[in-house]
This record gives structure tokens, C-alpha cells and sequence, in this order.
């Protein structure tokens, strides 16, 4: 399936001099994203995984799909302030300012195997920090897979040493 004809580009979003890769369109199309969520839990099935972490918030699209396929539960990766219960937190830089992502502090027992979901790798500042939140709960981050990789960004070398899967790949 041609994926990237499903995808829209739209010119300077957030800010001037990012194409910021806008998958609204491709997710309305059923076809595309029926294909999309089987691609990413046929990835998956042989991981030994105990939970899908999706990053607000397309990853909440695509990964609560996943885990339901696989039978394995989801855990919410979200921005600040928005998780009712007490919470581990942690801030790092964007290409265009700084975030802080929070996961609730009773989500994982030592040595839970979690897949990481999200639409998008560029830079993998978000991917890692994700990974690094759920280590410090003491999960085990199998990895991380994308609908779409920005590979000149490099951020698949960011996060080395995981298994990275992503569907649609762009270098420029």
C-alpha cells in the first residue's frame, strides 16, 4: 500500500521550516489505517511484550489498537498534568522548545516488557525520553515503532541498541 499518498504535508507547522507530517488524512482512510495497525501488531507479535505505551496523543490511536490485538495492556505516555494519580515525570528538548511527558508511577512491575507507539520518529528526543521514563520504572523498553521515520533526522542512531520499526520512510 502506498502510504505516504495517504499522508499530508503541511508547510511550516509548528513552526516556520518544519513539513510537519499530518497523518489525520490517512488515518480517515479505513483501508490505510486497518493496514497500518496490522503492520505494526504483525511487528510486534513475536516480542515478548507485556504492554503498549502510546505517546499522546496519535499514539494513543495507533498503539490502543495494537494492544488490543495482541492482548497486551496499554499504558499512557501523556504531557504534563494531565494524569490523575501520582506520577514520574521527565522533561527534554524538542527541535522547536522543551516538554515534559508523565506516565503514572503504578504502571509497571520490575521487568515488564513494553513496545513503544507513536505516528513519528524525527530527532528520537521524544522516543528516548519515553524509554528513559519507563526504565526508570523499571520496565524493559523492547523498543519503538512509527508509522513514519524521518531518516535524515537520524533518529533511529538515538536510539540504538532497540528494536525500531517504522512503516514509511522519508529522507528529505
Amino acid at each position: 500500500m502506498d502510504l505516504k499518498s495517504k499522508i499530508r504535508n503541511v508547510p511550516d507547522f509548528p513552526v516556520k521550516g518544519i513539513q510537519f507530517k499530518d497523518i489525520t488524512t490517512l488515518l480517515k482512510d479505513k483501508d490505510a489505517y486497518r493496514y497500518c495497525i496490522d503492520q505494526i501488531t504483525q511487528h510486534c507479535k513475536s516480542l515478548k511484550i507485556d504492554y503498549i505505551a502510546g505517546i499522546e496523543a496519535r499514539g494513543f490511536v495507533i498503539g490502543s489498537p495494537v494492544a488490543y490485538n495482541l492482548n497486551v495492556g496499554f499504558l499512557l505516555i501523556r504531557k504534563k498534568g494531565k494524569l490523575p494519580a501520582d506520577v514520574e515525570r521527565i522533561s527534554y528538548q524538542l527541535e522547536y522548545g522543551e516538554n515534559t511527558l508523565e506516565i503514572h508511577r503504578d504502571s509497571l512491575k520490575k521487568g515488564d516488557r513494553v513496545m513503544v507507539i507513536d505516528d513519528l520518529l524525527a530527532t528520537g528526543g521524544t522516543t528516548l525520553a519515553v524509554f528513559e521514563l519507563i526504565e526508570k520504572l523499571n520496565g524493559i523498553v523492547v523498543g519503538a515503532d512509527f508509522i513514519i521515520e524521518l531518516e535524515m533526522l537520524e533518529g533511529r542512531k538515538k536510539l540504538s541498541g532497540y528494536e525500531i520499526f517504522s512503516l514509511v520512510k522519508y529522507n528529505i
